[in-house]
């Protein structure tokens, strides 16, 4: 039987050298129908960001940018799809998407 991993005998995650501008984190606004609900109704919004961007970094750069405060942050992985040209299959790429909720009173103008 092998070694049990627990989070006590596991190895540190290795240190970052590349450090990100908040220009180079937030790539864009994803504006969906789910995402105009949370932003109307639940002060939420949703950003398409860098896949190397760290949850601390996603919100110094989202208070930055947008001079707001931000009260949670959850991100997510979209794996990417197969797609077929012709006769070669291939992937589109794996995006990093995270929803920021602000505070009660400040906004962000998208439009």
């Amino acid at each position: 039987m092998g070694k049990v991993i627990t989070k006590h005998n596991r190895k540190p995650a290795p240190e970052r050298t590349l450090k990100l501008e908040p220009h180079q984190v937030v790539i864009k606004p994803l504006v969906t129908e789910k995402g105009m609900y949370q932003f109307a109704e639940l002060n939420q919004y949703t950003f398409k960001v860098n896949p190397l961007a760290t949850k601390t970094e996603i919100k110094s750069a989202i208070e930055r940018l947008f001079e707001v405060r931000v009260v949670g942050l959850s991100t997510q992985i979209r794996k990417g799809k197969t797609r077929r040209s012709r006769f070669k299959l291939g992937r589109t790429q794996d995006t990093k998407m995270a929803i920021v909720r602000l505070a009660d009173d400040d906004r962000i103008e998208l439009f």
